[in-house]
């Protein structure tokens, strides 16, 4: 299995409601995409409080390293990841990726 955690650093005036459709419409690629095990999202609310600024992050769980480039090339990943760059403070420089493979 492959562990996709990506953690977004919104722009201080992207409202909580953007942030939650852009969230749907990822959760909405689970039913299109075989493989793609489980995707989880949100706001953090650690009380450790070391989150510097990235405050809002998903993981998306695959079944194999090809899924997660299925995933990566679908149409509806692409449109969300837009959406993800246009609304993160500094475009790109406002999102981090990891991706991990996760033993049975």
């Amino acid at each position: 299995m492959i562990r996709h955690i990506v953690l977004v650093k919104f722009k201080p005036d992207v409202s909580e409601g953007t942030i939650d459709k852009i969230f749907s419409e990822l959760h909405d690629i689970k039913d299109k995409l075989p493989g793609v095990l489980s995707i989880t999202s949100g706001k953090s609310e650690s009380p450790e409080k070391i989150e510097r600024g990235y405050m809002h992050g998903f993981v998306a769980d695959f079944a194999d390293w090809d899924t997660l480039a299925a995933y990566q090339a679908h149409p509806d990943h692409k449109a969300v990841g837009a959406q993800l760059v246009a609304n993160a403070v500094g475009g790109i420089d406002g999102i981090l990726v990891l991706d991990i493979p996760v033993a049975d």
